[in-house]
């Protein structure tokens, strides 16, 4: 094996074992921050001696040893395990290594518990939106700075402070490494599920930059969303986001055409369409529903992911079931955005005559305000009606408002239709 296919290897072993090696340096240490470090030293050292000793067979072992070393120094240096000695009721002089020994085999202990732990940290609401994504997709996507400042468009520096002030407000605030219960872990779990559901959106509809789509963030939200629903068996909103992502991005390919233009769903070749994730959608979708989720927010999502799926063409689509579904969510979930897509089903279902009241009923709100997409769905709503000046301004209006080149040439393109 070449030095470069040994790089390769210790990358992908990095994005399938650093989450769990930082979760469980978590439980021992009790400071993310101090865990990810020595996450990272181990990292240094396989970096240094795998391309001459070759990868271990079990690198994933190997990197926590080195990891656990590290800790015994640190733990050594600061006196941090002679309560732990106390604990396990051991003589620091006379048992040292026995003691070592017990402690780090409870480290070895629960290891999905530990994950469990990590999410709900990397996702605490003492943080904001965006240091969750960016400490989520760090610490359990395995991401480098510069890998999430790229999917983001944003600075490496930025999101290195981003990172860094998300560790010292988790610090700051002596957030414990537990998993919430009761009320909490409700109110928890969501803010989970938004963290993985927007990392997903940012991939499949990129919010800016040249390309309408960045698969890898797709690929890291679906993987951190079958992590969650594994460690939460019971939990039919983790099910249900998993049915979602997996319905959503089975679209991919259809999405885009050759040179990266956009391609609307009615539009995609159904062909191109991953059966495989449509069934693991579906799957995770019953699952959910048999854990009596049928109403939770994602579940309904996935349940209208699911009725595009199952259609064999376009036309088969059941709009009235899809604008039904909606207005399901509508009441659990408040919100303008639902209440667009609301009417763009009901476009389908009963004509545009029935749906422009709906978006008109929209352009009053003040977070719709900057929304390209509502003014996008009018513009449409007007085309079919036939009132082409207005659809025009709408497309026009649309385009200025988003911050994606591919999507900007699309609705310049609707507009230019209108002339």
């Amino acid at each position: 094996m070449t030095a470069t296919d040994t790089h390769r290897a210790i990358d992908a072993v990095w994005r399938i074992e650093s989450a769990k090696l930082i979760a469980g340096l978590t439980r021992m240490v009790r400071d993310v921050g101090l865990a990810e470090e020595l996450a990272q030293d181990a990292l240094i050292v396989a970096l240094e001696k795998w391309p001459d000793t070759g990868v271990p067979d079990n690198p994933g072992a190997w990197l926590m040893q080195t990891a656990k070393n590290r800790a015994i120094d640190r733990l050594r240096r600061r006196k941090l395990l002679d309560r732990k000695h106390e604990q396990i009721g051991y003589e620091i002089e006379s048992g040292l290594d026995d003691a070592e020994d017990q402690f780090f085999d409870k480290l070895d202990d629960d290891i999905g518990d530990d994950l469990l732990r990590l999410v709900f940290i990397s996702c605490h609401p003492v943080l904001s939106t965006e240091a969750r994504v960016a400490l989520t997709l760090r610490l359990l996507g395995g991401l480098t700075t510069d890998e999430i400042a790229r999917a983001f468009l944003a600075s490496e520096p930025t999101i290195a402070q981003r990172i860094v002030r998300a560790k010292r407000a988790l610090a700051d605030a002596q957030v414990p490494f537990e998993v919430p219960r009761g009320e909490e872990l409700a109110q928890r779990v969501s803010s989970v599920l938004e963290v993985i559901y927007l990392v997903f959106n940012e991939g499949y509809s990129a919010t800016a930059g040249d390309d309408w789509m960045r698969p890898n963030l797709c690929e890291d939200a679906l993987r951190l969303g079958r992590i969650l629903a594994g460690l939460m068996p019971k939990e039919p909103e983790a099910f249900g986001l998993v049915a979602l992502m997996e319905i959503q991005a089975s679209r991919s390919k259809a999405r885009t055409g050759p040179d990266g233009q956009p391609i609307l769903l009615l539009d995609q070749d159904r062909s191109r369409w991953d059966r495989l994730q449509i069934q693991r959608g579906l799957a995770a979708l019953e699952r959910a529903v048999q854990l009596r989720g049928a109403d939770g927010p994602y579940v309904l999502q996935a349940a209208i992911a699911a009725c595009h799926a199952r259609a064999a063409t376009a036309q088969d689509t059941p709009w009235a079931r899809i604008a039904v579904l909606y207005q399901r969510l509508a009441q659990r979930l408040p919100s303008p955005v639902v209440e667009l897509n609301r009417a763009v089903a009901v476009s389908m279902a009963y004509g545009p005559d029935a749906a422009l009241p709906l978006v008109d009923a929209l352009l009053e709100e003040p977070s719709m305000k900057q929304y390209h997409l509502l003014p996008s769905v009018r513009g449409d709503l007007l085309f079919k009606l036939g009132r082409r000046d207005e659809a025009r301004a709408e497309f026009e209006r649309a385009a200025a408002l988003t911050r994606n080149a591919r999507e900007r040439e699309f609705l310049l393109g609707r507009a230019a239709e209108c002339a």
